[in-house]
């Protein structure tokens, strides 16, 4: 997917065929077979990664993601479209990604503590405040952000904050990092319904994935008016026609066993009937590959917002884009992460921290800018609005690497 839309945005701009090849691949990639002592005293081996794509802008930056289905080949797709999203939001940064292979649901607290600790001494060779910037991704959070800031801080005889981003507040976290993602896709959802005179008020919403961004999309655009019909996690999902109290399913119920499951006063669906709802706003905001050409003719909202990084797939965007359906892309809709994640390193570099309204502020301001920059390529072009978004991030990535020269 992520080769396919670089080859279809570097045709648009008759992008010399040697720079295309640069960009489709990553500078580097770190793989690191590395054991871990269970709490049984057994040894475990688990297999890592650490893919830096591309570093013209500024130093790279990614998530680290902890799930059972993490492998090189999606490491280093997501590395790509970190790439595409620092840039189409206009930020210093290029893309990475990291993860490790491992279910987390069967480590205890202690096992996973020394699988980071290990995981992150193996690529610290790659790792630092100035070269490669971990944050949060599926199946990671703040504590396991703070165990690797603690891990490069021993290692380096002095404390690191900047070495990674969506930490504990206490540890040189930003205000505002926890909420970033999900409020940044609620300012491109909100910017959209403008553009298409679209009033938000009523308007039925389905979120897919309430997780941390979910979650957060849900509650933000309830509270401007929307009516949230759907959300779902993995186990499957729950819808009433009247509205969810998203903040009492988020405040009861998130992170105790059942989940949402627990509230009574709606109906039991499946994801894959979630994205098929009669809604006006579809929010796919889990995991990649959820709306593809086996039932993109299904779907029924007239905006989705993706929340998730590649949940639409190249075969899919074509069938909606025929239907007439606008689809704000990953690469932008989710950047609110990266984002504050970069307002968390500038503070931490010079150890003077913003308040939360200041970072949400600057946070809607740079998607406001964003989006408008996007919007306008896509008028300009007469294309979609992924389209649009990969054109302006492959061009500056192009154009920083141009300018730089290449070495020697």
């Amino acid at each position: 997917m992520a080769r396919r839309q670089l080859e279809h945005a570097a045709a648009l701009i008759d992008l010399d065929p040697g720079l295309t090849e640069v960009l489709a691949r990553p500078k580097r990639a770190v793989v690191v077979n590395f054991p871990v002592q269970m709490d049984d005293g057994s040894l475990q081996c688990f297999e890592g990664y650490r893919v830096q794509h591309n570093a013209s802008r500024g130093p790279t930056k990614g998530g680290i993601r902890y799930h059972i289905d993490v492998d090189l080949a999606e490491t280093t797709a997501l590395a790509m479209w970190m790439t595409w999203k620092c840039a189409v939001v206009n930020i210093p940064y290029g893309g990475a990604k990291g993860g490790v292979r491992v279910n987390t649901k069967t480590l205890s607290e202690r096992e996973l503590e020394k699988l980071t600790r290990r995981f992150i001494s193996e690529v610290n060779i790659v790792v630092g405040e100035r070269s490669d910037i971990p944050a949060p991704d599926v199946g990671t959070n703040a504590k396991v952000m703070g165990w690797i800031m603690d891990t490069i801080s021993m290692q380096a005889g002095y404390t690191v904050p900047g070495v990674v981003t969506g930490k504990p507040i206490e540890l040189g976290g930003s205000e505002g990092r926890v909420e970033a993602t999900g409020r940044g896709v609620t300012v491109c959802a909100l910017e959209a319904c403008r553009e298409l005179g679209m009033m938000v008020e009523g308007k039925r919403v389905a979120v897919q994935g309430f997780g941390n961004v979910g979650s957060v999309a849900a509650r933000l655009l309830m509270q401007a008016g929307a009516d949230v019909v759907a959300v779902s996690d993995a186990t499957g999902g729950i819808y009433n026609s009247h509205g969810l109290p998203v903040e009492e399913l988020y405040s009861r119920f998130s992170g105790v066993d059942g989940g949402i499951h627990n509230y009574k006063d709606c109906d039991s669906i499946s994801n894959d009937e979630l994205l098929t709802l009669d809604c006006d706003i579809l929010v796919p905001a889990a995991l990649s590959r959820q709306i593809t050409a086996e039932n993109a003719d299904r779907v029924r909202a007239k905006l989705i917002v993706e929340g998730a990084n590649g949940p639409t797939t190249p075969e899919a965007d074509a069938i909606l884009g025929d239907k007439g359906i606008i689809v704000i892309p990953d690469i932008l809709a989710n950047a609110g992460g990266v984002i504050t994640s970069y307002f968390e390193w500038v503070q931490d570099l010079q150890n003077y921290f913003w308040d939360e309204e200041d970072v949400n502020n600057r946070l809607a301001r740079i998607m406001r800018h964003a989006y408008a920059e996007v919007h306008h390529e896509m008028l300009d072009r007469k294309t979609d609005m992924r389209t649009a978004a990969l054109i302006r991030g492959v061009q500056r990535v192009a154009d920083a690497t141009i300018r730089r020269g290449i070495f020697p």
